[in-house]
């Protein structure tokens, strides 16, 4: 009987313990899904701040982007213009008329032939008699 008993205490004991720690891998899962939640809210928030800073970096870089490439195109018509003039001043020196100079001497011929097609237009003017001779003496 006393090994009946212990051996009934026996078992009870270890069903005690199997449900102790049935119960602490309960805990163990609600535990866990509560840290879970806690962690994936805390992520969340990490991500948004992340993102916010992101945002932020990337207006930034655009300005700076924006500013150099003002600053770039400002140099480079400063270069264009400079080279233009050079350029012109040697065409100056050699005798070489430039583009501007031609069209005006273009609209020049334009015009004088216009007015010789005019007066090639005008009928002529009659012709006088021949004033009488005046006799010699």
């Amino acid at each position: 009987m006393v090994a009946k008993k212990k051996s009934k205490q026996l078992q009870n004991e270890l069903m005690g313990s199997a449900h102790r720690v049935w119960l602490a891998g309960l805990g163990a899962m609600a535990m866990a899904e509560q840290e879970s939640n806690k962690l994936f809210k805390a992520l969340v928030e990490r991500g948004e701040t992340v993102e916010v800073r992101g945002k932020e970096t990337v207006e930034k870089a655009k300005g700076t982007v924006t500013g150099m490439k003002t600053v770039a195109e400002s140099y480079w018509e400063t270069f264009e213009r400079t080279l233009d003039d050079q350029v012109t001043a040697v065409i100056h020196r050699v005798g070489v008329p430039t583009k501007g100079e031609i069209e005006e001497l273009t609209k020049k011929v334009e015009q004088l032939t216009a007015s010789i097609e005019k007066l090639r237009a005008k009928p002529a003017p009659a012709k006088k008699a021949p004033a009488a001779k005046k006799p010699t003496s």
